[in-house]
């Protein structure tokens, strides 16, 4: 999905291609397919090939895949999810981002979120 959000549209020889140690041809065929089928990307005939395009904007499919992962790996804790995110990064945060932070959780707040 990345790689198809990145060009907007690809063959599966194109995602093959684009991806780091890809799996076989095939196997990205029937990925495509599936994702086809769970409604995540369509395609289209160019002669005899098929043209894959995401369904969904990159924005929207990044906030769904986000709210999967906070409700699937922290119990959907936002807080919880952004503690990990902080713990994981080494240097931990600037004051640049310490203060973004505090001002979105602020401006969550005035929102009643």
């Amino acid at each position: 999905m990345d790689f198809l959000h990145a060009r907007r549209s690809a063959t599966a020889s194109e995602v093959r291609a684009g991806i780091a140690e890809p799996p076989s041809y095939s196997a990205v065929r029937a990925l495509l397919r599936i994702l086809e089928r769970k409604g995540h990307v369509r395609h289209r005939s160019d002669g005899a090939r098929y043209v894959y395009e995401p369904v969904q904007a990159r924005t929207a499919a990044r906030r769904s895949a986000l709210r999967h992962l906070v409700d699937t790996f922290f119990d959907g804790s936002a807080a919880d999810a952004v503690a990990a995110l902080i713990r994981l990064s080494g240097d931990g945060l600037d004051d640049e981002e310490a203060a973004r932070l505090s001002a979105l959780i602020e401006q969550a707040k005035k929102e009643g979120r």
